[in-house]
């Protein structure tokens, strides 16, 4: 089973992982696998996967938030990466629980600052979160930079983790490139949709529906990538 997993990841781009370290533990568990912990309180990043998930056909699979399970010390965002941020946390999450965790590290790359503010993103503009405050200091750092220097992307990196120790996993990382607007638009989404325009687009992220965000989006084109591994543990 647990080459099943790593056949399905690779055959969908996936970086995996292989460890022997609780390898019966992961070929036994895997066969019931009925809950999947989403490593996140992030009620809209839970029911994008959902969607993802019921899109794709796979069933039977509940998914529970840090919400749901008793709390631990969550691994802080200090890493250099998008993919190092999302392993470090599905790995804390399955160690803490025994669940196949999925954990995701997103945020944007904008070309005219250097690709920041990257894994900064969610803190930019120095509480964790803030949407409003980090929409308006991106405005602001943007301000005098021309239309065709405003490309940006947005980028998801998506962790598989079903076991203990090293465990084996999968990594996936989607992106979606576009351009930052000069005024916020729309009312959906979150973080940053209001200013970014999709390639393409003349909408921002925040005014498409939830099944066009779902089909273009980067944490949907990485979660689309897992589909295959996670197919393989139900």
């Amino acid at each position: 089973m647990r080459d099943a997993v790593h056949r399905a990841a690779r055959s969908a781009g996936a970086a995996v992982s292989r460890s022997a370290a609780g390898r019966a533990a992961v070929e036994e568990g895997v066969r019931l696998l009925t809950q999947l912990l989403v490593a996140s309180r992030n009620a809209k990043k839970l029911a994008e996967l959902r969607r993802v998930l019921d899109a794709a056909g796979v069933s039977g699979l509940t998914l529970v938030s840090l919400d749901d399970v008793p709390p631990f010390e969550e691994a802080p965002e200090t890493c250099a990466t998008f993919e190092e941020n999302a392993l470090a946390k599905a790995r804390d999450g399955y160690a803490a629980t025994g669940l196949p965790t999925v954990a995701d590290d997103s945020g944007i790359a904008v070309g005219a600052l250097n690709g920041m503010p990257g894994v900064l993103s969610a803190r930019w503009a120095g509480v964790h979160g803030d949407d409003a405050a980090n929409n308006e200091l991106l405005l602001a750092q943007l301000r005098d930079v021309p239309d065709e220097r405003r490309a940006a992307a947005f980028v998801s990196a998506c962790a598989l983790v079903y076991g203990p120790g090293d465990a084996d996993s999968a990594v996936v990382r989607g992106e979606w490139p576009g351009v930052i607007a000069r005024e916020p638009r729309g009312a959906g989404g979150f973080g940053y949709d209001p200013l970014f325009v999709p390639e393409g687009e003349t909408r921002s992220a925040a005014q498409l529906s939830a099944e066009e965000k779902d089909a273009a989006s980067h944490r949907g084109r990485a979660l689309a990538l897992l589909i295959p591994a996670l197919r393989a543990l139900v």
